[in-house]
């Protein structure tokens, strides 16, 4: 709060007074009254005014500079009125009850939002244990049934139970909780499930595997790092169309990380698209082309990433190949501190 500022609000009150006491003192001098009592008559009308004023303003202008001083520094503005003094001047009074309640309000919708998440996470995990089930039933039936025509359900439900997972994750993801526990971790073990898991994906599609011997040990949540690397494998699965398809995967060893690296040679990605794959829904040329991409995957993969304070990098030429690189930390206490 300036001096000029504050002078600007009260300048028409100040320029009427000055007219009546102009108007005052013309009548006085018109009835002969001596000058010494007309600026007596001044100084008993301006004195007090402008002190009022001048006091007026040496109470605000602690106030109100701390109030910008601190939205200012505040990274969350609305919690403003639980740092600030309340004033003692009535015009701060009720801007301190005003920024109260408003604050009080958005408590009350962020509980309710917070609440509404809570319940849809909820219902989203109970929906996905629940659906797991006539999944896996259904996938026994067909591996004991003998006939030709449901040659290959078995694995668009493998793909419906990739779908369901992600559903989970994402559902996971926007918990404000933190819903993941970083421990130490063979990244073998980790990689070796999720080609368990897509091997009939390999087969089928006729996909050499080129994997390195990975003797390292990371520290992070399994569960999710699991995830992330099967939504890369299945997105590298997805887009091999050549007849010497492979997937390469391997680790390098660096001084502050260690990266994982998933490589594949298949259709690759244009170039102006490479910089938005992470980004929410994008499917790129690809996508149009070969309708295998929701948009959704690769988003995920750098959310959850991000979350785990890990890293992931993409680099690509059409038709070349893809590289994906999810790094990780050497230091464990990055990750458990941060």
């Amino acid at each position: 709060m300036t001096l000029w500022a504050f002078l600007k609000e009260i300048v028409v009150f100040i320029t009427v007074n000055v007219f009546l006491f102009m108007t005052v003192a013309l009548f006085l001098a018109f009835i002969s009254i001596q000058k010494g009592v007309i600026v007596i008559v001044g100084l008993c009308w301006f004195g007090p005014l402008l002190t009022s004023y001048f006091l007026e303003f040496m109470k605000k202008k602690p106030f109100y500079d701390g109030v910008i001083e601190n939205v200012e520094n505040l990274d969350q503005k609305y919690l403003l009125s639980e740092i600030m003094d309340e004033p003692e001047f009535l015009e701060g009074k009720i801007l301190y009850d005003i920024l109260r309640t408003s604050d009080k309000q958005v408590h009350e919708y962020v509980n309710h939002y917070k609440t509404m998440q809570s319940e849809y996470q909820e219902y989203v995990e109970a929906w996905v244990h629940e659906i797991k089930t006539p999944i896996a039933s259904s996938k026994l039936i067909i591996e004991n049934y003998q006939g030709g025509p449901i040659v290959g359900l078995t694995e668009e439900l493998t793909k419906i139970e990739d779908y369901i997972e992600q559903a989970l994750y994402y559902a996971r993801s926007s918990s404000a909780s933190k819903d993941y526990i970083v421990k130490e971790f063979r990244l073998k073990e980790c990689v070796s499930k999720v080609i368990k898991r897509n091997a009939k994906a390999f087969i089928h599609k006729k996909i050499q595997l080129k994997l390195s011997e990975i003797d390292d040990v990371v520290y992070s949540d399994e569960k999710w790092v699991e995830f992330i690397v099967n939504q890369v494998i299945i997105n590298s699965i997805n887009y091999c169309y050549k007849e010497n398809s492979f997937i390469s995967i391997y680790t390098t060893n660096h001084e502050h990380n260690l990266i994982l690296h998933i490589v594949d040679n298949g259709i690759g990605i244009d170039e102006k698209d490479v910089g938005k794959v992470f980004e929410k829904g994008f499917t790129g040329e690809n996508g149009r082309i070969y309708r295998k991409s929701t948009g959704i995957g690769l988003y995920l993969c750098k959310m959850l990433v991000d979350k785990l304070h890990l890293g992931i990098t993409i680099k690509s030429q059409k038709d070349v190949g893809t590289e994906v690189n999810i790094i990780f930390p050497k230091s464990k206490l990055v990750l458990l501190e941060s």
